[in-house]
């Protein structure tokens, strides 16, 4: 709670002048500046509220509310309003001597100190279904424990580490990779480029009819040697047309394949340009 601090006035008769403090070492009764001073001034005014110290600053009426419970070890969930009710005023009485305009937010709170004192120094009236009445102070327990789990998280936030309070960001400069980013290749291009060749490959079509087993890793053994000493092959170039639709989808597969396992790249400069696979790693 904020307490006062006052120098007392010295009594009236002890030998010389009340209104003069007796001298410092009988050679300076203070120091200004640095300088000894050896008399007062004759005209000084000294106000009588000049040496007050407060002590302790409250947030708002349930912070000192709060503070008068938890430092005498009150039960919060069962308060001596009486008693509490009292301190609290103390305090308002001395705010309002100061400044008015704060001190109204606190009487606020003391009114319904007083109010909550009243209801229950009055009988209790039974509730319409027989049921015990609430307590009047149960209201003000629950806004005192929202205030302080609030006011313990904040706490709680205030210290933790803070970018500028409590360290600073490093800021390292690291080079990029000069290594080329080859463009990627647009889908809707990939796969206009497997229809070209699904249809050149229709114009190919003989009637001869026979089974044959296709391998997706043979066709994938079969492109990787065809890149080989390649530096960028056009994707046409990696089919054969003369073989059928099958072979074509199979080798179509084996390029995808490839592709997934990072094994081949393929690049195209722009949209609509011509689309290049190459080997994404150096053959030994």
């Amino acid at each position: 709670m904020d307490t006062a601090l006052t120098l007392p006035e010295p009594p009236a008769d002890q030998g010389g002048d009340a209104s003069t403090p007796e001298a410092v070492d009988h050679v300076a009764v203070a120091r200004l500046y640095g300088e000894p001073l050896f008399a007062l001034p004759q005209d000084l005014y000294i106000p009588p509220d000049a040496l007050e110290v407060f002590l302790e600053a409250f947030q708002g009426p349930l912070d000192l509310l709060l503070y008068l419970i938890r430092k005498q070890n009150f039960n919060i969930l069962d308060i001596p309003l009486a008693e509490v009710t009292k301190q609290y005023l103390s305090y308002v009485e001395q705010l309002r001597m100061h400044n008015l305009e704060l001190a109204s937010e606190y009487l606020l709170m003391a009114a319904m100190l007083i109010e909550i004192k009243s209801r229950m120094l009055l009988p209790p009236k039974k509730t319409e279904d027989g049921a015990e009445p609430e307590d009047p102070r149960a209201e003000l327990v629950r806004r005192l424990l929202e205030y302080e789990q609030m006011k313990q998280a904040a706490l709680r936030l205030d210290q933790m580490p803070v970018l500028g309070r409590d360290f600073l960001r490093a800021q390292i400069h690291i080079e990029q990779s000069l290594a080329p980013r080859l463009p990627e290749v647009n889908v809707d291009d990939l796969r206009a480029a497997w229809a070209e060749l699904m249809r050149r490959a229709k114009l190919n079509q003989h009637h001869k009819i026979s089974r044959e087993q296709l391998s997706v890793r043979e066709y994938m053994s079969h492109l990787l040697r065809k890149l080989q000493g390649q530096r960028f092959v056009e994707f046409e170039d990696l089919f054969e047309l003369d073989k059928g639709s099958q072979v074509l989808v199979v080798s179509f597969i084996a390029m995808l394949e490839l592709a997934r396992e990072r094994l081949v790249e393929i690049t195209q400069a722009e949209a609509f340009a011509p689309i290049y696979v190459r080997l994404a790693y150096s053959p030994s």
